[in-house]
């Protein structure tokens, strides 16, 4: 009898697995390279290098948009794929556990289910988990406490802010914008003040090498893009001030929602918060000084840690494992 446990968080950006037996994260871009309209060329990282790079007989999409699924098909494909030819242990007859957004519908939450559901990996079980309650077991936080705990998960499409006792949410407020509206603002930027036109890879490059939460960085870097007056390809310099210029709107817009959580967080659990901090996940907290920025705007300490984007998919995998977790996820009736 198989008693492995496969947590899997379908993240925008990354699909990331946990797989108890072995005790290993993998993670690989959530992309599909498609070739005559319906074949998979290529998943993962593999696809992902092709993006921006690929002949028009090569389609690179996304299967999963703002944190729901887009394109069901090619990522159930791109799912069962991916189990087979990289995980070492034994796939049939295990037990999956998934992270879910939580501002999403039943009909959204069913397409998760049956993703794994209808599949031939023939699952012992399915259980849904909501992210941020993932997050928060995943960063060693016991959510069973009647205990205040905040935590703000910054995504590729989304950043969810939560505040979770007793094993449930108590507010949770979901923006439609995280990363990726970071890179297209850096985009914009450049275009309208250099004229220089850039790609989606670079954008993110600059954001994740010089930019920053907080003015103040001296860092330059080298990137290529295409004039538009001239319209040939260009080597140009840009500087940290530059990227954060075209960065703080958006993050001011994450710092406004924070703040508005907060003044509707009842007053006992704020009081925990101020005690415990912020807490701050996903790819997007890997921002420069994003937590001294979320610092100064409440006045509340902020939490980091070294490895953010699997803190959901850990916390899955301790959910279905420890006995007091047990009550946390849930599964849909077939």
């Amino acid at each position: 009898m198989n008693n492995n446990v496969y947590g899997i968080d379908l993240g925008t950006c990354n699909f990331k697995v946990f797989c108890k037996a072995t005790g290993k994260i993998l993670k690989e871009k959530n992309t599909v390279a498609i070739i005559n309209k319906n074949e998979i060329y290529a998943y993962g990282d593999a696809a992902y290098a092709m993006y921006e790079k690929a002949p028009e007989s090569i389609q690179v999409v996304f299967p999963v948009v703002s944190g729901v699924i887009a394109d069901y098909n090619f990522l159930q494909n791109m799912i069962v794929t991916f189990l087979e030819e990289k995980m070492k242990s034994k796939i049939r007859g295990s037990e999956f556990v998934v992270a879910v957004p939580t501002d999403i519908t039943d009909v959204e939450k069913r397409a998760f289910y049956d993703m794994f559901y209808k599949n031939k990996l023939r699952p012992k079980s399915i259980l849904l988990c909501e992210k941020p309650i993932a997050d928060a077991v995943g960063l060693g936080i016991d959510v069973n406490q009647p205990t205040g705990v905040m935590v703000v998960d910054m995504g590729a499409d989304t950043t969810e802010i939560s505040i979770i006792s007793m094993g449930g949410l108590v507010l949770s407020d979901l923006l439609h914008f995280g990363g990726n509206r970071i890179d297209e603002s850096i985009i914009s930027h450049l275009r309208k003040e250099y004229n220089l036109v850039i790609g989606q890879k670079t954008a993110k490059a600059l954001k994740e090498t010089i930019g920053s939460g907080l003015p103040g960085r001296t860092e330059t870097m080298k990137i290529v893009g295409r004039d538009l007056v001239s319209g040939l390809p260009i080597e140009m310099e840009i500087s940290a001030s530059v990227v954060y210029e075209a960065m703080k709107n958006n993050l001011e817009s994450i710092c406004t929602s924070i703040k508005m959580i907060l003044e509707r967080t009842p007053p006992e659990l704020a009081k925990d918060i101020i005690h415990s901090g912020i807490y701050i996940t996903g790819g997007g907290s890997l921002i420069h000084n994003l937590d001294k920025l979320f610092e100064e705007i409440t006045n509340i300490k902020v939490n980091t840690t070294s490895s953010p984007e699997e803190s959901a998919v850990r916390g899955l995998v301790k959910i279905v494992s420890d006995s007091k977790f047990r009550k946390l996820p849930f599964t849909i009736k077939k």
